[in-house]
């Protein structure tokens, strides 16, 4: 005789199941097994007139190869429930549980006609269920409304990352994320702080670049570093309100090293220093920028700009605000006037 079993239908793949982790809980017992979506989606099955979806269900079912007897059903969505039906009829002693997350019968996104059947699967469903488990107070309110008993059964969230959140820096870099960035350094600092950085890099990445670059291909896969992708300056400005610092992480090319980085006026209007490798040109605005030169100063400086996004810097914001075109451009419009182009 086969032993008996639980079986999970699972309206995703189990990888894309949004209750996956309470899923792999109670897959943790040999006695509970899942089953995968089928060729034909729930949804066309649960759209088809009841004749045809139930002879459907009914091969489906008798294609199974389950390693035992069911005796109980689980379900998450109404469209699964002929399928819960047809094995249910070829074991007569299994039970249908019936889990909700939601009100599907009520679902924003179905049609008329996809909401009616969502509604009568909902019914029959519930009133066959021996074990209805919800993820809400609400739900449970719904069902008891309806007279029928829910049992409680909230959310989880077991492998959803959870870092530290004290003592995290949160840092903008806003450009060009190609051969000027110092890839060595970037992914040096990231992999020292995996868990006490996050970078925000705004802007568009050019993988044409470097194509063979490691360190590169490192720091597009580090989770810490977020790669926003090109936004407009309203929005990129608005990020970097939300940044405790921002970073320069240029190589210290020749090409570099001579330039102005605009994006420290940027930060700095803001009310945000910056940190920079030592380069030669910044050190023009070197009111707004601290000066790293290896992987272990910049990891200092990060560490001590945590929190900083709570506390801007009012006075560099003050001085970036007076770096306006006419102030810089004071020595062209001497010059326009003494060569009788202006008055």
């Amino acid at each position: 005789m086969q032993r008996p079993i639980c079986v999970l239908l699972l309206p995703r793949t189990l990888e894309q199941f949004i209750l996956r982790d309470q899923a792999e809980d109670l897959l943790r017992s040999d006695g509970v097994v899942a089953v995968e979506p089928a060729q034909v989606p729930y949804g066309v099955l649960g759209r088809l007139p009841g004749v045809v979806a139930d002879a459907l269900a009914a091969g489906q079912a008798r294609r199974l190869r389950l390693p035992g007897t069911p005796r109980a059903v689980a379900i998450f969505h109404p469209f699964q429930y002929p399928l819960a039906r047809a094995i249910m009829a070829r074991n007569g002693n299994c039970e249908l549980w019936y889990g909700r997350w939601d009100r599907y019968e009520e679902a924003l996104d179905a049609s008329p006609r996809d909401r009616t059947r969502l509604r009568d699967l909902h019914e029959q469903a519930a009133a066959r269920s021996s074990l209805t488990f919800v993820a809400s107070q609400a739900l449970a309110d719904v069902e008891r409304d309806a007279g029928r008993e829910a049992t409680l059964v909230p959310l989880a969230a077991d492998s959803f990352p959870a870092p530290h959140p004290e003592g995290v820096t949160i840092a903008v870099s806003l450009g060009h994320l190609g051969h000027r960035v110092d890839w060595a350094l970037l992914r040096a600092v990231s992999e020292r702080m995996s868990d006490r950085l996050v970078a925000l890099l705004v802007g568009a990445w050019h993988e044409d670049e470097l194509r063979s670059d490691e360190d590169f291909a490192a720091c597009r896969a580090a989770p810490n570093l977020i790669w926003l992708g090109h936004h407009s300056d309203e929005e990129a400005a608005r990020l970097i309100l939300c940044a405790d610092v921002g970073i320069v992480p240029f190589t210290g090319h020749p090409f570099n090293d001579a330039g102005l980085p605009y994006r420290i006026l940027k930060y700095a209007r803001v009310g945000r220093r910056t940190i920079a490798p030592e380069l030669a040109g910044a050190r023009t605005w070197e009111r707004a920028v601290t000066f790293a030169a290896d992987p272990d100063a910049w990891v200092a400086a990060l560490h001590h700009a945590a929190g900083a996004r709570s506390r801007p810097d009012l006075d560099l914001r003050e001085w970036a605000l007076a770096q306006r075109a006419a102030q810089q451009n004071a020595p062209l419009w001497q010059r326009l006037a003494e060569i009788g182009v202006v008055a």
